[in-house]
């Protein structure tokens, strides 16, 4: 089979011919024909798990999937031949069950659900990481009625879904993102939209909001743009980030809650996302798509996250 590995953490991604897995007891062995790309994908290649996940080289990228089951191990129960699944596969040994791959093979205990008909392979591909993370911010979040949320990096996967669900539970959202997606935020319900390649984000609100808001959702800033942005943040509100950099000692101290989030992945969040979708909730952002021999040249060049999802198609 192909796939994209690399050889070494930090090393350059390339299209590989591997032998094509097999599923061992209680496995899985999954045709892929679609799988989602996150920034999460390179942060592991060049070891930004390592010392928490054991790895395997050469490492399969990629970890969101969406695909049919071609065949099971022994003593397999919870899918059979011909299911067709999607989900989000970080499992030990990272590069073991990467999905930017023809076929893998997982333990069908891994966070995977059925991909429902009215929910294509492109689509669910790209729900797990990104759909997951924030219908599980807006939950921790809840009850946002009534409270201005500022999110940034809103024209992404995560900050698409995030802006979605914190204006369906009654945010008042103020989307920062390019300004080509500014229609698209609104439709997606925000009230007030910053194009970040005009204008500072800390300035236009502070400006617009002189009095603070009540929360930031932040997916996309550095360590001192988030704290800049989680100044705007009044007393009880709070300052959540996805890249691990809030002080939250320091926000703490003048009583806003720092979060430094972490997604909860399960094949129940899974099942919940994908209804969402289908009973028309929560839509999918603009998806770019891509083939396998396409993605060391995106990656190498940085142009593998337009605004919304780039999917790979297999």
């Amino acid at each position: 089979m192909f796939a994209v590995a690399v050889n070494e953490y930090g090393g350059d991604p390339a299209v590989v011919e591997l032998p094509k897995p097999k599923p061992g007891v209680r496995q899985i062995l999954i045709k892929v024909r679609a799988a989602g790309t996150n920034p999460m994908d390179w942060q592991i290649a060049n070891g930004a798990f390592k010392g928490l996940m054991p790895a395997t080289f050469p490492l399969v990228l990629g970890a969101d999937v969406a695909g049919v089951v071609e065949a099971v191990g022994e003593g397999t129960t919870k899918f059979a031949p011909g299911d067709e699944v999607f989900g989000q596969l970080v499992v030990a040994p990272i590069g073991s069950t990467g999905t930017y791959a023809e076929y893998v093979a997982v333990t069908e205990e891994a966070p995977l659900a059925k991909e429902p008909d009215a929910l294509d392979p492109m689509a669910a591909a790209a729900l797990p990481t990104a759909g997951v993370t924030a219908l599980q911010i807006v939950a921790s979040l809840e009850p946002l009625t009534g409270k201005t949320a500022l999110i940034v990096g809103a024209g992404g996967g995560v900050g698409s879904f995030v802006t979605q669900y914190a204006a369906n539970d009654g945010a008042r959202v103020i989307a920062d993102a390019r300004g080509s997606a500014a229609d698209r935020m609104r439709s997606y319900g925000a009230a007030e939209t910053i194009d970040y390649t005009a204008v500072s984000a800390a300035d236009a609100v502070e400006r617009a909001h002189p009095d603070g808001i009540d929360v930031l959702i932040d997916v996309a800033s550095d360590a001192d743009g988030f704290a800049a942005l989680a100044s705007l943040v009044r007393s009880g509100g709070t300052a959540l980030t996805t890249r691990y950099i809030a002080d939250a000692d320091a926000l703490n101290a003048r009583g806003v809650t720092g979060v430094n989030f972490r997604v909860q992945m399960s094949s129940e969040v899974l099942e919940q996302l994908a209804s969402d979708v289908v009973d028309g909730r929560i839509v999918v952002p603009p998806i770019t798509k891509i083939e396998l021999d396409d993605v060391p040249f995106a990656m190498n060049t940085g142009d593998t996250h337009p605004d919304g999802k780039t999917v790979i198609t297999l």
